[in-house]
């Protein structure tokens, strides 16, 4: 990642949530913070804001404690918020907080003690959010609208599609018109197109472990597999005015796969 982000000159890094594993943070004091994080990304390439979803791992701990600007005394490039947005001119990348749409972790926590506090009473919170995420992108004038969350829309890994997000936040991401949907969750990296839109989703597990091989699913019909990797990796994103390019990287830096798209009216234009 560092040699990456080093040839391509990045100006931020975005991680998919579940930063730290197994149950999130237990305080302000946690050394999970240095050993995962601060410890591990010390390329020079890569002091750059790091912005973060909360993943249903890290929601396992104290979640104010990650979200605390606290943590920016210790490490200035730390940036997590529940839900967000960065604003880099022509195009907006908004943060999307999926954990406390899924029912299982309310339903059936599996022995696992989520910390819900700040989301209570959940139907208000996410009513709330659905309506600030439409309009968040209904009033965007970026020439792409990019959005990151944690639990995979569609995907071919072993967590499959997330059925609470294809029912309440795709039908908002396709009404307006939103080019990426960026994902972690299933531990695999992934590109997948659908008929049913423009939207391309993208996900990026891939950094810590990997699913066994051959653990992939079968996709709806509508839906096209354009690549599926098993292994651990990442992805780069480049935007200019007239192009969206995403490129996908093994652990040594080889590419594994690319696509890219334009903007047509704007590229002809130019």
């Amino acid at each position: 990642m560092g040699e990456i982000g080093k040839k391509l000159d990045i100006d931020f890094v975005i991680s998919t949530g579940d930063n730290f594993y197994d149950n999130g943070l237990a305080s302000l004091h946690d050394p999970l913070f240095q050993d995962s994080f601060s410890s591990i990304y010390t390329t020079p390439s890569l002091q750059k804001p790091w912005y973060s979803v909360l993943g249903n791992h890290d929601y396992r701990g104290d979640v104010r404690a990650q979200l605390s600007p606290m943590l920016r005394a210790l490490d200035n490039r730390w940036v997590c918020m529940r839900s967000f947005i960065v604003n880099a001119e022509i195009v907006d990348f908004l943060f999307v907080d999926t954990t406390p749409f899924v029912d299982k972790y309310f339903i059936q926590p599996n022995k696992h003690v989520y910390d819900w506090s700040g989301v209570l009473p959940r139907q208000t919170y996410l009513n709330n959010l659905l309506t600030e995420v439409d309009v968040a992108l209904r009033e965007s004038v970026a020439k792409w609208k990019i959005v990151i969350g944690h639990h995979t829309i569609k995907s071919a890994g072993h967590h499959g599609n997330t059925i609470e997000l294809e029912k309440h936040l795709l039908p908002i991401l396709q009404a307006n018109e939103v080019d990426l949907y960026v994902n972690g969750h299933d531990h695999c990296l992934e590109h997948i197109s659908s008929m049913d839109s423009n939207i391309q989703f993208m996900t990026s597990g891939g950094g810590s472990k990997a699913w066994k091989g051959g653990d992939v699913n079968y996709l709806e019909p509508q839906d096209q597999m354009k690549f599926y990797y098993d292994g651990q990796g990442f992805m780069s994103v480049h935007v200019s005015e007239a192009e969206l390019r995403v490129v996908f990287y093994d652990v040594f830096g080889h590419v594994l796969h690319h696509w890219k798209t334009y903007k047509e009216a704007l590229y002809f234009a130019s």
